[in-house]
């Protein structure tokens, strides 16, 4: 019978070994970090709860993957590289058959961004996953949210709303093919966390965040930092040929207010579209210009939506709030 520290030991004590800037790992009170010189120290903590962030059914590979991504995404919003994270699982029952894949799934993403667990705690409860990560990013040149400046570009990452879409269809809102839930179900539980492109836009960018609630309520966050407006182009956000398939309804639902996409949300100003396009081609990751930052006029006035044709787009897209 497994106890909360032979679980440790064999499932994530020696999943991702330690890297130089860990001084001390798993297995004392406190993990001991030394981010290098100069550098700030980057630190996010995001949960996901059964029944509220993922299905009871998730495959544990799949649900081990996106534990860790969706905090390293917040590291790449931050345009910062990462250094380790902590793990705290609450746990119904300690299931070998659960445990062995889940941190296989969060090793696999951890080895593959150098970022070790450093330290965590587990115990007996609704199934809860915590994650603590740590990053460090050169003084001076971390995105922020409150430097978006009149007249930058709003650009976004990847395509938006797959992940929305596959939800969807999981509650039973609209139907897809086979095929186009498995695809876009891919995107809802393997997320792929931004950090190349993050450490790239430093020095580029001028404000940015990572879509976790939906375009354009994390857009707002950007706007009411920076004290700014924004004109954004609904049909240049960029999608799959999945959800292109849907109506209209459903892509401007999906694209603008799916959330669980994990794309980079950026602004940068004109004079940058050369040096993204490069960074696109360097990254094979294609960047979308959608919009335009603009002064702020009055309160309230701050996000305006328009098509390809230049007519006015309503504003009535409800973001995901974990208390709605």
């Amino acid at each position: 019978m497994l106890t909360e520290f032979t679980l440790i030991e064999r499932y994530f004590a020696h999943a991702t070994p330690a890297a130089g800037h860990v001084r001390l790992g798993v297995g004392d009170d406190c993990a001991l970090i030394a981010p290098p010189a100069g550098s700030l120290l980057a630190v996010s903590t995001d949960m996901l709860v059964e029944g509220r962030h993922f299905f009871a059914d998730m495959a544990p590979r799949a649900l081990g993957h996106k534990t860790l991504a969706v905090n390293l995404s917040d590291l790449a919003a931050m345009g910062a590289r990462p250094l380790g994270f902590t793990l705290a699982l609450a746990l119904p029952e300690a299931d070998p058959d659960w445990l062995a894949p889940f941190s296989e799934g969060l090793a696999a993403l951890a080895n593959r961004y150098a970022c070790p667990l450093i330290g965590g705690d587990t115990t007996r409860g609704p199934r809860n996953l915590c994650v603590t990560v740590f990053g460090e990013v050169p003084d001076q040149q971390a995105l922020r949210r409150d430097a978006a400046v009149a007249g930058d570009d709003i650009w976004v990452s990847g395509a938006l709303g797959d992940a929305r879409l596959a939800l969807g269809a999981l509650r039973d809102e609209w139907a897809l093919s086979d095929e186009a839930l498995a695809d876009s179900r891919r995107a809802l539980e393997w997320p792929e966390p931004r950090i190349q492109l993050g450490m790239a836009l430093r020095g580029i960018a001028h404000a940015a965040l990572d879509i976790s609630d939906g375009l354009l309520g994390d857009l707002r966050h950007i706007l009411e930092r920076s004290h700014v407006a924004a004109c954004v182009n609904v049909d240049a956000v960029p999608h799959s040929p999945w959800l292109a398939a849907q109506s209209e309804a459903v892509r401007r639902t999906c694209a603008l207010a799916g959330g669980d996409d994990y794309e980079l949300c950026f602004t940068a100003p004109a004079a940058a579209r050369a040096a993204l396009d490069e960074i696109a081609q360097s990254l094979a990751l294609p960047l979308t210009r959608i919009g335009a930052i603009v002064p702020l006029e009055r309160p309230g006035s701050a996000l305006t939506l328009h098509d390809n044709a230049g007519q006015p787009v309503s504003l009535a897209f409800q973001s995901f709030d974990h208390f709605r």
